[in-house]
């Protein structure tokens, strides 16, 4: 039988996201292909240094001891490079060398491999290629720009907090769209009046679908072993505000997911919350928001609908 993904929350991740590969790049755009080849073989054994979604794709790996012993993992990740096969050895190398349970990996020269999304049924793919990313997104797959960055990674502290601006994100644009070509006043209207009616999908619903699958895991664990402390914390930063916080906590109950905080900020700074909250990884579509958000957080940009029109892809 084939091993099956379709069940399981699946990521993948370029090396660009996963290591810091500063130095290589430099190579690579000052003297070209060939020494590129050369410096990566000559260094195929020297581990790369965690990057910016490191400390995110180790810790959602390690809520991998919630699988059911028959059932295989419940999270997979699934390197997706641009390098050929050879010169991707030291990304695997260093996959191994950082004790990261990843063993599957497409390698295509020069390409981005965005277009396998579907077929492994990745709920995520992150990159930091900006030009693959808005080409996934233009494609309709769920994508994220992992953008330079604080890093957070407490080796003393073995929780995973992820956290989701709401629209553009895990919703469609739809109610931005109203908020951007009408006003706040408008804005709270249409969305008061649609109370009840949940929102479209945006990028990211499904990968969240899949984390509160893992959350059910935990709270399964919680039963059969009481003194087990959740680990996964899921949280949404957004700028919407009373009347239109209701629609938002309907959708998401919709969707038959949870999440463990809600802020509801009306246009206070995010970055004020985060810093509090380090989430090892914040999702949204504003680069606005995101300009400082990065200071103090893993930041991620997906660049999808109304916000981000004009852009490439």
């Amino acid at each position: 039988m084939p091993y099956e993904l379709k069940d399981r929350l699946v990521v993948g991740v370029a090396s660009s996201a996963m290591f810091d590969l500063t130095e290589s790049d430099k190579i690579f755009r000052t003297d070209g292909e060939e020494k590129y080849r050369k410096y990566q073989e000559d260094n195929k054994t020297v581990p790369l240094a965690p990057g910016i979604a490191f400390s995110f794709i180790k810790r959602l790996l390690s809520l991998n001891d919630l699988s059911a012993a028959d059932e295989g993992p419940l999270i997979e990740v699934v390197l997706l490079s641009r390098n050929d096969p050879d010169t991707g050895l030291r990304v695997m190398n260093s996959i191994q060398h950082h004790c990261l349970g990843i063993t599957r990996a497409i390698f295509q020269q020069g390409l981005s491999p965005y277009a396998y999304i579907n077929a492994l049924s990745i709920s995520l793919f992150l990159s930091s290629n900006n030009s693959d990313v808005l080409e996934a997104i233009a494609k309709g797959f769920p994508a994220g720009y992992v953008m330079e960055s604080k890093k957070i990674d407490d080796p003393n502290d073995d929780t995973l907090r992820i956290a989701f601006d709401f629209d553009g994100v895990l919703a469609d644009d739809a109610s931005e769209t109203v908020m951007q070509e009408g006003n706040l006043e408008k804005f709270h209207t249409h969305e008061t009046a649609n109370a009840m009616e949940p929102h479209g999908d945006g990028p990211l619903k499904n990968f969240l679908v899949r984390v509160s699958k893992i959350q059910r895991a935990e709270e399964d664990r919680r039963k059969t072993d009481p003194s087990y402390k959740n680990r996964l914390r899921v949280s949404i930063v957004t700028a919407r505000n009373a009347p239109s916080h209701e629609r938002a906590i309907n959708t998401l109950k919709s969707w038959g997911v949870m999440a463990n905080d809600a802020f509801f900020l009306g246009g206070v700074e995010k970055k004020l919350v985060l810093d509090v909250l380090q989430p090892h990884i914040f999702f949204d579509d504003q680069s606005g928001h995101l300009a400082t958000a990065s200071e103090v957080v893993p930041s991620v940009h997906i660049p999808f609908g109304i916000t981000n029109r004009g852009q490439r892809g």
